[in-house]
């Protein structure tokens, strides 16, 4: 039994959620053939609302939340890790009704865990983290439909959060022309910095809610935020196109109609990066710390203690939050 410090989200008085820093015992931990010393998480949208005790992503309180960690293994009872492996784990229900990443030690399944790829640090990986993992599967299926760097612009949605801001990143690195959306004034020049050549308002993707069919413009598209912008968006492809679809913070329902995709033949592609098997998971962080490595992570990272993390939290649900933040657990 190991004591360690974690983030325990609690129901208060009047059912207000209160988040402190509290000490542990790994005996507390759930069942799993891993013991994990975690030494980074990552902070995810997701996150936030299980920490404000949306009940849609935990069922059940007191609570640590954190759907990404990478850390070393301090216990295992299968042969495929050894004690000192250095491992990721991102999604399944890591953090969401299984105590998570925000804390010194989880314990969780083998197969959830894959092994550090050798081109990516742990700290590297969690800088990408689920947010870095999605913007990948996201440009892994738009090219899966035919999309190519000559084809013209691609716009990225909520650019300047977790997945938009890693999405940008890779696109731009891949030699692709970024045109990146984003509502928050002033964030053009970080756009910019990290690869983007065009700087969409929001609210210019709001607008034409109310037609069936907008000019073209993007040979492809990813979104991180869904709604009307979603549709808009979809409204606004290229003759054959696909936007790849993984967010919702614009809401989860849109209307539209069939006419973009008869008359137009586009594509809307789902992504998740939550339930994939774990061996598409693996090969997509393999690629992120091959071909794919992006060597401006500094730049989308601001880095917090678990102490810090209550307030970032409070950001990112206010919407003030840019690029990614690293949770330093060491």
């Amino acid at each position: 039994m190991s004591k360690f410090k974690a983030l325990l989200v609690s129901e208060g008085a009047a059912g207000v959620f209160e988040q402190k820093v509290v000490e542990r015992d790994t005996s507390e931990l759930p069942a799993g053939e891993l013991l994990i010393r975690v030494q980074y998480s990552s902070l995810n949208y997701k996150d936030a609302l299980s920490a404000s005790g949306n009940r849609g992503v935990t069922r059940s309180y007191p609570h640590t939340p954190g759907i990404d960690a990478a850390g070393v293994v301090a216990e295992s009872s299968v042969a495929e890790f050894s004690i000192g492996d250095e491992v990721i784990i991102t999604g399944y229900d890591l953090g969401m009704n299984t105590s998570g990443g925000f804390a010194q030690y989880i314990r969780v399944p083998a197969a959830w865990a894959i092994k550090r790829p050798k081109g990516l640090s742990l700290r590297e990986a969690m800088v990408l983290g689920t947010a870095g993992l999605t913007a990948a599967l996201c440009v892994d299926k738009l090219e899966q439909a035919g999309l190519n760097a000559d084809a013209g612009p691609i716009l990225v949605t909520g650019a300047t959060g977790g997945v938009g801001s890693v999405a940008v990143a890779l696109l731009s690195s891949l030699g692709y022309k970024v045109a990146a959306s984003t509502g928050k004034v002033g964030q053009g020049e970080f756009l910019k910095g990290l690869g983007a050549e065009q700087i969409v308002e929001r609210d210019a993707l709001q607008a034409g809610t109310d037609k069936p069919m907008l000019k073209e413009q993007w040979a492809g598209a990813v979104d991180t935020v869904g709604g009307d912008i979603l549709f808009n968006v979809v409204k606004s492809l290229q003759y054959g196109a696909s936007v790849a679809c993984c967010g919702l913070t614009a809401g989860v329902a849109f209307k539209g109609s069939v006419l973009p995709f008869i008359l137009r033949g586009v594509n809307l592609l789902g992504v998740d990066s939550v339930e994939l098997p774990l061996v598409v998971k693996a090969s997509m962080w393999d690629r992120l710390s091959v071909q794919w490595k992006l060597g401006n992570l500094d730049a989308l990272v601001h880095e917090v203690s678990l102490e810090q993390l209550p307030e970032a939290i409070q950001q990112i649900l206010a919407g003030k939050l840019v690029g990614r933040v690293l949770v330093s657990l060491g």
